[in-house]
């Protein structure tokens, strides 16, 4: 076969696998609706990927490739941008993310825990985790020297949380939004943006502006004692 058939069939495959295994979780997909989806054979699975776990693993793979492309980390702004505009980039491509439509890897991830199969776990953690580092930069950079890190992993999972949390409560299905429970859906994506960056920086000054008064306390009493 060509290689650019090869190619060909390989992304069809994974098309398809992201649509479906998004759509219906892992264990009600079935390699042969997968095959069909994409117009080939199920020997070209085998070919291409060796089994439906691999399969699985590499389309979440290719899906948050996808989510990542449409929405950089990094927002598009420079290194060298104050670290607040830094920031807010970070948090409007996160929720951006996450409100996409279009983001099939977060719907890999709510299959994943309503029926954990434990297979990305791997995965996930290889390619968020520089994602999380930056967050973690970005972060520490704001907060400065003098905090602990029980107060920076607090401030990380405070705006992770905001990010997230919401747009989890969104994604309901048409029967739980009758039930109206849980928090609202977000309407107002690019307000919302606005209100965790500026809700976030100012709950960080307070921590940084803490510890500054605790090390100032702290170099007073010994400054008197001795």
């Amino acid at each position: 076969m060509p290689r650019e058939d090869t190619v060909r069939t390989r992304k069809s495959l994974l098309d398809a696998a992201c649509e479906i295994f998004a759509q219906k979780g892992y264990r009600d997909t079935t390699i042969a609706e997968i095959s069909k989806r994409a117009g080939t054979n199920i020997a070209a699975i085998n070919y291409h990927f060796g089994n439906k776990e691999t399969l699985y693993i590499e389309a979440w793979r290719c899906a948050f490739h996808e989510s990542l492309k449409a929405h950089p980390p990094d927002g598009g702004v420079s290194e060298n941008a104050p670290v607040e505009e830094r920031f807010r980039a970070h948090v409007r491509a996160t929720i951006g993310r996450l409100a996409d439509k279009n983001n099939k890897e977060f719907w890999f991830v709510q299959r994943e825990f309503a029926n954990p199969t434990g297979l990305l776990e791997e995965v996930m953690r290889e390619e968020i985790n520089p994602i999380r580092k930056k967050m973690d930069g970005l972060v520490r950079e704001l907060l400065g020297s003098l905090v602990s890190d029980r107060d920076i992993n607090f401030c990380e999972t405070s705006i992770i949380s905001q990010c997230i949390n919401p747009m989890v409560a969104g994604s309901k299905s048409q029967g739980e939004d009758k039930l109206k429970a849980g928090p609202p859906k977000i309407k107002d994506i690019n307000g919302y943006v606005e209100h965790v960056v500026k809700f976030s920086l100012a709950g960080i000054q307070a921590v940084r502006k803490g510890a500054e008064l605790k090390i100032s306390h702290a170099k007073k009493n010994k400054e008197s004692k001795s």
